[in-house]
């Protein structure tokens, strides 16, 4: 029913974007659609190496004289589903659907983060009741995991001054900031045993029910870390029995909490009567700390075939890894001084796997401030080192930083007063945006971030209001038809 909602030519572009499998490092298919879209419709574009799209259009009749605006979105999505949902991203469509006052997916992330933008982007070129100056629309590629888009534009290809990104999530609130980031790698060689004689018995542990969410929009809402609370669970509580680690797994995107964590383990068939115990002891303990934001926490016990895995970590390598990922900082480091209410730093333990003898652990810091960022660096270096542990950091990006006297944000602050008769915030958001790399390409470019509420991005509760849609549109155009204001 998504295609009967209004505006409709936004929902009907987003109703087909949910067909087109587009997560990150595989969009393809949704840049043949954006092709296609613009052949169809006979809009220009141009692709450049990183595989950015950019569209153009001529002003409508009358709106000539306007400044040129670039419209921007980018074009995959985060590819997360609950345990127990069959969903392969690479070839199945999502399953939107209409719950009341939302739209929702089946059992995976919606793509309402960035798909709703890249609807309305699309949706400004065709609909002919829209008045505007000339036009640029921006679509980059794998904004998700690294905004490898933002990294690698072509230099001089945009000419609009002002830029509007249509990637954040809350409606009535206009963005001028954001943070920057950077992906800290740390790395363990391992070495296996085999498995104790007087282990005869082999169990999976599954911590899982957690919320997840956007690591930076969610970060300070104290939801529970997967990975964290696993290996809490495994230094703390798990000492109290004898037992072998085989494998450690969390998490799956640097910029999702972990919502899910597993472990493998040997130990003596009669000490599983205490390991029961201790979870169910472990369970109250998160239940009381925890319940009232994480209500579904499970720690569930299932049997492995013990035939199927004979090796374990040395105990030298399995006291390692589980030191180190219970003492690993995670989540809020500092508020900002300057915006009262906005996360200033933080960190998300994102990932942890084991592959061909190597423990793999991922985070991402984010900051407003980059020598706070390159503090947290610092700390994740001391501790890899103390470990002997192999790290790499990459992915480094500054943050967007706020100008107050700009004239798109004047222009936008006055159309959502007479629009909805009320002020709308003015906000920096702790999360990447690629206005801030844009910055570094168009240091002059005046840039605001707008978008409709969208909750639990990064996560299969992903949900975005209908009505707020309706309202981040009706502001969208209201700015495109009054360019002329702006300086």
């Amino acid at each position: 029913m998504l295609s009967t909602l209004e505006p409709k030519f936004t929902w009907q572009i987003f109703n087909d974007i949910c067909k087109i499998p587009h997560p990150s490092h595989h969009e393809q298919m949704i840049t043949k659609y954006i092709v296609d879209f613009a052949n169809s419709h006979h809009i220009a574009y141009q692709i450049d190496k990183a595989g950015n799209i950019l569209l153009t259009k001529p002003a409508t009749k009358g709106l000539e004289h306007c400044p040129s605006i670039a419209l921007q979105a980018h074009m995959d999505m985060v590819p997360q589903k609950n345990e127990g949902t069959v969903h392969d991203f690479l070839t199945d469509p999502i399953q939107a659907y209409v719950d009341g006052e939302w739209v929702k997916a089946k059992g995976t992330t919606l793509g309402a983060d960035n798909g709703v933008g890249l609807a309305s982007a699309l949706a400004v070129l065709i609909d002919p009741t829209v008045e505007h100056g000339p036009l640029e629309v921006l679509v980059t590629t794998s904004e998700e995991t690294g905004m490898h888009g933002a990294f690698g534009l072509q230099p001089n290809w945009l000419k609009s001054k002002y830029l509007i990104n249509t990637d954040s999530e809350d409606e009535g609130e206009i963005f001028t900031g954001c943070a920057g980031g950077v992906d800290f790698t740390t790395t363990f060689a391992i070495t296996y045993a085999v498995m104790p004689e007087k282990h005869d018995c082999y169990m999976r542990i599954s911590l899982k029910g957690l919320k997840g969410g956007h690591s930076g929009c969610d970060i300070h809402l104290g939801r529970g870390n997967a990975i964290k609370l696993m290996a809490r669970f495994l230094a703390e509580y798990a000492q109290d029995f004898s037992f072998r680690l085989a494998d450690i797994q969390g998490g799956s995107l640097r910029n999702a909490i972990p919502r899910e964590a597993f472990a493998e383990i040997s130990l003596n068939k009669q000490d599983l009567p205490k390991l029961e115990s201790i979870i169910q002891q472990y369970k109250s303990t998160l239940k009381n700390e925890l319940g009232s934001v994480e209500p579904n926490i499970e720690i569930n016990l299932s049997d492995v075939d013990e035939t199927k895995v004979r090796r374990v970590l040395t105990t030298e390598h399995q006291n390692k890894i589980i030191n180190w990922l219970n003492s690993a900082p995670n989540g809020v480091v500092r508020m900002s001084n300057q915006i009262h209410g906005v996360v200033e730093t933080s960190l998300n333990l994102g990932i942890v796997n084991i592959k061909e003898n190597q423990l793999y652990v991922n985070f991402l810091i984010r900051s407003q401030v980059d020598s706070a960022k390159d503090a947290v660096v610092s700390t994740l270096i001391s501790l890899s080192q103390l470990v002997n542990s192999n790290y790499e950091i990459s992915g480094g990006y500054s943050g967007w930083e706020p100008k107050l006297d700009s004239s798109l944000l004047q222009l936008a602050k006055d159309k959502y007063h007479e629009l909805f008769s009320q002020k709308a915030k003015i906000m920096v958001i702790h999360a990447g945006l690629e206005c801030g790399l844009f910055k570094q390409s168009y240091p002059d470019m005046d840039m605001i971030s707008i978008g409709p509420t969208i909750v639990s991005p990064h996560s299969p509760d992903e949900k975005v209001n209908i009505q707020s849609v309706h309202r981040y549109w009706d502001l969208l155009i209201a700015i495109l038809k009054s360019a002329t204001l702006l300086k």
